[in-house]
């Protein structure tokens, strides 16, 4: 028996799963990569300080689209409104086979390397361990929202209380000067670009709010709320942070370490600083990998609604509050994925190249939608107009078309063949048409009225 999402979140669980998402593995790895393109550190804050801006306009963007169009499908109902089944069919293709089970394999990489810098066990330690925090987190997630979402907001307070000790600390010591390095770059057009190429990946992941708005209490208003404080939250800390970096190691020892929080945290903790931020950053790690299996399953969920190809996962259990289905075939998913970037021995590169291309395309599609649907349905009931329409959204979608444009110029295996199985999504495109369907869950290109 089929049951329908219910309105169980608070705002703290969604800016709690928000926060999770985002301040993931990022933040530990393109601190050193940015400082290295930088002339300045007034230029390093200037690009982290502008990547929360943009992010804030998408923010506004997907509230009004969220909190309009409220579905556990996010992105897949709003591209199916506005360009039509194929397309949202295609997205939700891409999402369970590319950008989110890609995601939660890169996470689990990220998660391996440092356990198995800890506790190694060998060439395939790192996938081992990626996959068991795979199993883990999904049997969490499959057995029901209420320990998950406690689980969560423990492993944000952790995560958030970690970070802010080692920049509340950084004060404490004398500005370090910075070991013998080649100096930074002269700053240019294209040195900038490259920094904020690192900056919005470090910001991506907020938009998995709109998979939460069908289950979020007030969410006519807590939606927004939550997109709007999760952003304000991530870029106040993300400055702090590297402010933090730049004054224990200078620009020159930031660009030149490549993990800049462990030669902080010596210097701060002593030899034992190393191995306390090996472990924060595990910690980080599972609290993005959960939020992201949790919120990942959500479109498979939808897309099985209204697709009878995919029937089987249209199964939303009442009682875990979880689409169990999809999120046991998502979870087997990113065990391929671990298994192939086990292979191939460098999972977490190969993982970025599989999903970037893919993730920025529909993230452009996404931002368009909003022109769509104004047109479409003026008179919809809208709980939240993004204020200074149409540049509002019009900014953003140029920022996505870079990063979409970024991604494609630097194209990898992992590119090529995230390319190749959207493609594959076509004849499955056409067979679920073949299969035909009840009617969808709503009717297309109409306001929502739920």
């Amino acid at each position: 028996m089929s049951s329908r999402p219910r309105e169980v979140l608070s705002l703290f669980d969604a800016v709690a799963l928000t926060v999770g998402i985002v301040v993931g593995a990022g933040i530990f790895k393109t601190p050193s990569l940015i400082a290295a393109e930088a002339s300045s550190g007034t230029l390093v804050l200037a690009a982290w300080l502008l990547g929360g801006l943009i992010s804030l306009l998408g923010a506004l963007c997907y509230a009004e689209l969220a909190s309009t169009y409220p579905d556990a499908g996010g992105e897949y109902h709003f591209l199916s409104r506005a360009y039509g089944r194929g397309v949202g069919f295609l997205f939700a293709w891409s999402r369970l086979l590319v950008v989110q089970t890609g995601s939660i394999a890169l996470l689990g990489f990220v998660l391996g390397d440092y356990l198995n810098a800890l506790a190694p066990l060998g060439r395939y330690g790192p996938a081992f361990y990626a996959g068991a925090a795979i199993v883990v987190f999904t049997a969490i997630n499959m057995a029901g929202w209420y320990g998950t979402t406690r689980l969560q907001r423990l492993l944000t307070l952790i995560t958030l209380g970690g970070l802010l000790l080692i920049v509340a600390a950084a004060p404490l010591l004398q500005p370090a000067a910075a070991p013998a390095a080649a100096p930074p770059p002269a700053s240019s057009g294209s040195t900038f670009g490259l920094m904020m190429i690192f900056v919005l990946l470090t910001f991506g992941g907020w938009n998995e709010a709109a998979y939460l708005s069908a289950e979020v209490r007030d969410r006519q208003r807590n939606i927004v709320r939550a997109l709007v404080m999760s952003i304000a939250l991530i870029t106040t800390l993300y400055l702090g942070v590297n402010v933090a970096l730049l004054w224990g190691l200078g620009l020159g020892g930031t660009a030149a370490s490549p993990t800049p929080f462990s030669a902080l945290a010596e210097r701060l903790f002593g030899s034992l600083g190393a191995d306390l931020t090996a472990l924060l950053i595990a910690i980080v790690v599972l609290a993005s990998l959960n939020a992201t299996i949790l919120t990942g399953a959500r479109s498979a969920y939808a897309l099985a609604r209204d697709h009878r190809l995919f029937s089987g996962l249209a199964h939303w259990n009442p009682a875990a509050g979880a689409p169990r289905a999809a999120l046991l075939l998502q979870g087997a998913i990113a065990l391929l994925l671990v298994v192939f970037g086990g292979w191939a021995r460098r999972g977490f590169e190969l993982m970025v190249e599989y999903v970037s291309p893919v993730f920025w395309l529909f993230f452009l599609l996404s931002a368009l939608s909003l022109f769509v649907l104004r047109a479409r349905a003026p008179q919809a009931p809208r709980g939240f107009r993004v204020p200074g329409y149409p540049w509002t959204p019009a900014l953003f979608a140029a920022a996505c078309a870079f990063l979409l444009y970024a991604s494609v110029r630097h194209t990898g295996i992992g590119a090529i063949l995230g390319l190749v199985v959207i493609a594959a999504g076509l004849p499955a495109l056409y067979f679920s048409h073949r299969l035909s369907t009840a009617s969808p869950s709503y009717p297309p290109n109409t306001p929502s009225k739920e």
